[in-house]
């Protein structure tokens, strides 16, 4: 079992940064592939960023390319999604998943684990 603890959503204006962290616990909880998912009123789950298991492999989903990385700390059993540039469109309920495997992945059915979602609003 993998637990997931997500913090650092909130109220931006747009053009701020946001920081969210996942941190981890639980078998495991280093070896594996993270990612971020978001969610938006009335739209479904969609990819934002994944990151192997040892943070040297990192895919994106294009409207955040550019904006948006995924950094992780291993020794501190947590992963980041850094959003610079934040625009209206960005704001969602954003998620943390891991994956029982050490490659990235797109697809949520590729996670096992999730965490229990942190709001992101950006205002104009």
């Amino acid at each position: 079992q993998v637990q997931l603890v997500e913090s650092g959503g909130g109220l931006v204006q747009a053009g701020a940064s946001l920081r969210l962290s996942c941190t981890a616990s639980g078998r495991a909880s280093s070896s594996i592939a993270m990612g971020w998912f978001r969610q938006a009123p009335g739209k479904e789950r969609e990819f934002v960023a994944s990151i192997n298991w040892a943070g040297r492999s990192t895919i994106y989903e294009d409207s955040v390319k550019g904006r948006f990385t995924i950094p992780r700390d291993n020794l501190k059993n947590t992963v980041y999604l850094q959003m610079n540039s934040l625009k209206p469109e960005d704001t969602a309920v954003y998620y943390c998943a891991a994956r029982v495997e050490f490659d990235t992945s797109s697809r949520a059915l590729g996670y096992r684990y999730w965490g229990q979602g942190t709001q992101v609003t950006v205002s104009s």
